[in-house]
């Protein structure tokens, strides 16, 4: 099957979470055999940064790890579209201009042959339903939202049963424990300070915590004004910059555990939705605590995949009980691991989306899915 997904960015991951789940979800497709054509614009706002800050040089590790990928950089709208459009199925990220959005949509109204979708990875749905509203999707077969309460919204705007729950999940083929074990020491946290989404939880959930049971913390990632980062130096956290997130998996086995902060949108608003973090995290095998959050969906299995905060004192004691229990980090990881292995990984991901795509086929892919 032709399969076509335009994206803000494959190469990269500067402040671009998407960019994980989709290189491991188009790898596993095109190992499967399937022609796969990823398009970006030129100019991303998320490459430029990278380049600006790392130069051509922060763009090895992607390419190192995915041999594999590559994306057709585009200046007109509608060249892209019309190769695109030969496809027989189409994915539209959420984060891309309208102009584009609409131009996609046009053209499978008047005709194309094509599978049209809109994936949604972000809480603009509930914090900004004015920004996604504006996207015409009036030609669009369906909605791929990464969470049941996400779905939910689609839903309540008509979609009906053309939305597909789709999570992220762990690209396993990058994301699994090292070879062999050498030492650990201390947390880690692989997060963006963004927009003070979750300031006040980072405080209460692991910059305090981490300082009362003295582990030391290293935190990487980008966007921390300098408040933030006065804020990470005056609890003794160590303030690394950005990872690729390809090299995620050997920071992970550098450290003792990690813990989850979710973005308040994904508390409150938009329960049951974890970031591909969790997902990553638990693929490493490195013990992983959260702070409160809601499985709304099962899942995992809170308590036995990962440990629960419920206050910045519960965090404490669990921070402890992993620093000084072996039996239990070892559990963690057993557990962490079978989850992900059973349900979560990208391999997953491919036969939903494959399963998804014959629901909602256009008559050309009548053939090529069967």
């Amino acid at each position: 099957m032709r399969i076509a997904y335009f994206t803000h960015s494959l190469a990269s991951c500067w402040n671009h979470g998407n960019a994980h789940f989709l290189r491991g979800v188009l790898r596993e497709l095109i190992l499967r055999g399937h022609a796969v054509d990823a398009f970006e614009p030129r100019g991303a706002w998320s490459l430029a940064n990278l380049l600006r800050d790392h130069g051509k040089a922060g763009l090895a590790p992607f390419r190192a790890a995915y041999p594999e990928l590559d994306a057709q950089v585009y200046d007109a709208l509608e060249p892209a579209v019309e190769r695109a459009a030969e496809a027989d199925l189409v994915i539209v990220h959420e984060w891309n201009e309208p102009a584009l959005i609409a131009a996609l949509g046009a053209t499978r109204g008047r005709g194309a042959a094509c599978t049209l979708l809109f994936h949604d990875t972000h809480h603009r749905a509930v914090s900004e339903p004015e920004a996604i509203r504006r996207f015409d999707l009036s030609g669009y077969d369906g909605v791929l939202a990464f969470g049941e309460t996400l779905a939910e919204v689609y839903r309540g705007w008509g979609w009906g049963d053309r939305v597909a729950v789709w999570h992220e999940a762990a690209d396993t083929r990058l994301f699994r424990p090292p070879l062999a074990e050498g030492p650990r020491q201390g947390l880690i946290w692989i997060g963006n300070w963004g927009d003070d989404e979750r300031s006040t939880e980072l405080e209460t959930f692991l910059l305090g915590p981490a300082q009362a049971v003295g582990l030391p913390l290293d935190i990487y990632g980008v966007r921390y004004p300098g408040a933030a980062l006065a804020t990470l130096a005056s609890t003794g956290a160590r303030y690394r910059g950005w990872a690729p997130n390809a090299a995620a998996p050997e920071l992970f086995a550098r450290h003792l555990a990690t813990v989850h902060v979710p973005r308040r949108f994904y508390v409150e608003r938009l329960p049951g939705i974890p970031t591909i973090r969790v997902f990553e995290a638990l693929a490493c095998g490195i013990p992983l605590v959260s702070a409160p959050w809601e499985d709304a969906e099962g899942l995992f299995r809170p308590g036995i995949d990962y440990l629960v905060a419920r206050t910045g004192a519960e965090m404490e004691r669990h921070l402890r009980a992993l620093r000084d229990d072996v039996e239990l980090r070892r559990s963690l990881v057993d557990n962490g691991l079978a989850v992900i292995r059973a349900r979560h990984t990208c391999r997953h991901r491919a036969d939903e989306l494959l399963s998804v795509a014959r629901r909602l086929r256009a008559p050309a892919l009548q053939e090529s899915l069967a």
